[in-house]
């Protein structure tokens, strides 16, 4: 017998600010799913610093949501995305 694994609180649906919305969407997700859909918004318009892969060079849509930084790590990065997570009340 396996038993069944619960849910960590990755993988519970949180909804995101208006600000965080316009670049991994607005429905309720997991925050692993916002993580992924963050770092593809990132490659795909060329964010990614090219001699420092670490640092992230944001336009004007992810600058909102990053605080208005010219340049930040990914770790630093993580800490300013989680302002615009709000948890749904169990």
């Amino acid at each position: 017998m396996t038993k069944d694994k619960k849910n960590s609180a990755f993988m519970r649906p949180v909804k995101v600010t208006d600000a965080l919305a316009e670049i991994v969407g607005s429905d309720p997700k997991p925050r692993t799913e916002i993580t992924k859909n963050l770092w593809t918004y990132i490659k795909e318009h060329g964010l990614q610093d090219q001699t420092n892969k670490r640092m992230i060079n944001p336009d004007e849509k992810l600058s909102k949501v990053l605080g208005g930084k010219k340049q930040i790590n990914m770790f630093d990065m993580t800490k300013e995305v989680s302002k615009h997570i709000i948890q749904i009340p169990a």
